[in-house]
């Protein structure tokens, strides 16, 4: 194993922000384990795919044995799988908040707590999650209470981790996009959901990635969540 590159890994990586993001990290010459349910094989060597659902424990562990086993350390732990179902809060089944619940907060949860614990013995390491600008500032016509409660309590433990593990080498940072042109959001809803934030468009996924990045190599940032949301969290507009 060469010990010139980092480790990261990349959740809900089979496409989105998540794939940007792999492409983003190897371009850097981070060696990447991509893992999301459906992710298929990289040609690739210095990609690692593993297939799994993130909300599951084993999946978690199976992502970290891979990546110790492979390359030997992990720098890195970019947490992008995320699901939003926006609807009326009394509308809300038990289907939607399990799930819910299981990717947004378990899947941080299992993979988070197993790389923190590499992360200390190496004494270094980056934690970075996508959250969204919802939690600060809700917008009337987009009924989102699932995303307030899973992705406000990613908020709140990013800030707390980052005095948890101020002095052990590891920063733990969050990214708070507004709404992002992904496959989430067909072309047709685009120019309604441009008119969400006061600079007038959507964001792009590079906007979310260049934001990653930053906080990648800002060695004096820890705690921060860093809203790229065209102005939607500077106040009502």
């Amino acid at each position: 194993m060469s010990t010139e590159q980092k480790i990261a890994i990349v959740t809900g990586a089979s496409q989105g922000i998540g794939a940007a993001l792999v492409r983003a990290y190897r371009d850097r010459n981070y060696r990447v384990i991509a893992t999301s349910r459906s992710v298929e094989a990289y040609s690739d060597a210095d990609i690692l795919a593993v297939a799994g659902d993130i909300s599951k424990p084993e999946t978690a562990e199976r992502v970290v044995r891979k990546a110790l086993e492979h390359f030997g350390r992990i720098d890195t732990l970019v947490n992008n799988a995320g699901v939003f179902v926006a609807k009326p809060f009394i509308e809300f089944t038990q289907e939607d908040y399990d799930r819910n619940m299981g990717v947004n907060v378990a899947g941080f949860f299992h993979i988070t707590q197993r790389v923190a614990a590499e992360m200390l013995k190496q004494g270094c390491g980056h934690i970075v999650t996508i959250t969204t600008s919802l939690v600060n500032q809700p917008i009337a016509g987009v009924p989102a209470a699932l995303a307030s409660l899973t992705k406000g309590g990613l908020n709140a433990v990013t800030k707390e981790l980052a005095i948890e593990f101020a002095k052990s080498g590891i920063r733990v940072n969050a990214v708070s996009p507004g709404i992002i042109k992904t496959p989430m959001n067909p072309p047709e809803t685009h120019e309604a959901l441009a008119g969400l934030h006061p600079v007038g468009r959507m964001g792009e996924i590079r906007d979310i990635v260049d934001a990653v990045l930053y906080l990648e190599t800002a060695g004096f940032v820890t705690g921060e969540i860093l809203h790229v949301d065209g102005g939607q969290n500077a106040g009502r507009w």
